[in-house]
């Protein structure tokens, strides 16, 4: 088991920042990828951005690429997202999600095998 605990999210005004943290404890050792995804009203829960944990290169959905970056502290076992120039469509429900199998892609919310309860972010304009 992997538990996932998010926080940072929060009300800004369009053009602010925010930077969400994901904290994993528990079997972290599987840890392949950890992403970052969002679900707004009535909508599907889609991919921001995710980062291979070992190597720690990251991925991004082309409507946040160039305003969002995805690191990772591996002692920390933490993943972060800085949010920045945020616009009023990014409001949703942001949720970590933890992946532990290889595979070519790390966008897909069904290779997730653990997620957290979310962190709301609003955006305001």
């Amino acid at each position: 088991q992997v538990q996932l605990v998010e926080s940072g999210g929060g009300l800004v005004q369009a053009g602010g920042s925010l930077r969400l943290s994901c904290a994993a404890s528990g079997r972290t050792f599987t840890t392949y990828a950890m992403g970052w995804f969002r679900q707004a009203p009535g909508k599907e829960r889609e991919f921001v951005a995710a980062i291979r944990w070992s190597v720690g290169n990251p991925f991004y959905a082309d409507s946040v690429k160039g305003r969002f970056t995805i690191s990772r502290d591996i002692a920390k076992n933490t993943v972060y997202l800085q949010m920045n120039s945020l616009k009023p469509e990014d409001t949703a429900l942001y949720y970590c999600g933890h992946k532990a199998t290889y595979s070519s892609s790390t966008s897909l919310t069904r290779e997730y095998n653990y997620w957290g309860q979310g962190t709301q972010v609003t955006v305001s304009s």
